[in-house]
């Protein structure tokens, strides 16, 4: 670090993203992306749109938001779209940094970065003897709660019954329900916004819908908190989203039912994994996200992540204590699982 950085960033620890290693003809399992191409819809209206990129990008993402809002039944008006979901988060966090934020102490690494970017208090609750969260934990809690719901590494979601309960036990908190994963699994609470003025709920293009790299994601909420988002991202980045992810996400949304199927394929392929992985002897927790939480009384969680790499698979370890023995396995295609599950075999053997 420099001599200029500011002090109040001199001890920031920034979030470490997965490893996008550059090695041909690897199986990449380690940072949960559909391994599924985009629709043939995207590509052509990326090249469509690249014609206008002498003009700025609609910053409203106008038919965007119109044609999401028809897919999910939620007003435009009621949707922000963002540069990825962790635009979102961190809009979200900066709104609201007045109070305290409480989130488990095992999920999205993002949480604590923002809370020490913007200098907000935060308590980390730990997940029960199961990896999961216990929902009392958050009822009346008095603080900011966000939940990962499938939380993410551990791959559990809460019911829907309970993440009514933590919001409205809450009113005078703002409650974020992180769905990154919803679409494999578990109940969106996006039904619940009109019901409740504190809850936002964050979704990403990123995993059922194949746009990790166009980086596209959005929030949902009564006006008023949208409202909020929008004085953050109008001080900040007006146009956010360019024309180029704009366009990709408009096709994606008009061709939904191509990802569905790419998500059902997954499922399909999870149930396949989670079994033949416990007939290896594994321990399996997490089967509602497009990814396995896994350990091995055979293998360390270390061992296994080093010697698969050795055979050109790379999957995600996360050295906190209680996980440490713990990899998450990206869901990808069946013959990409058959090949892990074979090199896990041979491991162990």
């Amino acid at each position: 670090m420099s001599r200029f950085l500011s002090q109040r960033f001199s001890t920031l620890t920034a979030y470490t993203p997965g490893e996008q290693p550059k090695i041909k003809n690897i199986i990449k399992r380690n940072t949960n992306e559909l391994p599924y191409p985009p629709s043939e819809a995207v590509s052509a209206a990326v090249k469509e749109s690249s014609e206008n990129l002498n003009r700025y990008c609609d910053i409203g993402c106008t038919r965007l938001r119109e044609a999401l809002g028809a897919n999910l039944k939620v007003a435009p008006e009621k949707i922000i779209m963002t540069n990825g979901s962790d635009e979102i988060l961190n809009f979200a966090f900066m709104a609201y940094g007045d109070k305290p934020f409480a989130f488990p102490d095992i999920s999205y690494g993002f949480y604590t970065v923002f809370c020490a970017l913007h200098k907000i208090a935060y308590e980390e609750i730990p997940l029960n003897d199961e990896l999961g969260i216990n929902p009392e934990d958050y009822i009346g809690i008095g603080k900011n709660i966000v939940i990962a719901n499938p939380n993410a590494p551990t791959g559990l979601a809460l019911p829907l019954s309970d993440i009514e309960r933590i919001v409205a036990s809450n009113p005078d908190n703002i409650v974020i329900i992180d769905e990154a994963y919803i679409d494999f699994g578990g109940e969106s609470a996006i039904g619940l916004i009109d019901r409740y003025e504190n809850l936002m709920v964050t979704r990403t293009f990123s995993k059922s819908f194949a746009l990790a790299g166009a980086r596209l994601g959005f929030g949902i909420a009564n006006e008023k908190l949208i409202a909020d988002m929008d004085l953050i991202k109008f001080s900040t980045n007006p146009y956010n989203v360019n024309s180029l992810t704009q366009a990709a996400g408009l096709a994606a949304v008009e061709t939904a039912d191509y990802y569905m199927s790419c998500c059902d394929k997954i499922k399909e392929t999870r149930a396949y994994t989670a079994s033949a992985l416990r007939e290896l002897g594994f321990k399996v927790i997490g089967e509602d996200a497009n990814f396995l939480f896994a350990s091995s009384d055979k293998i360390s969680g270390e061992e296994l992540l080093t010697k698969l790499r050795e055979r050109a698979i790379i999957v995600r370890h996360f050295s906190a204590e209680r996980i440490k023995n713990y990899n998450r396995i990206t869901i990808g295609t069946r013959e990409q699982m058959e090949t892990l599950i074979k090199s896990i075999k041979e491991i162990i053997s």
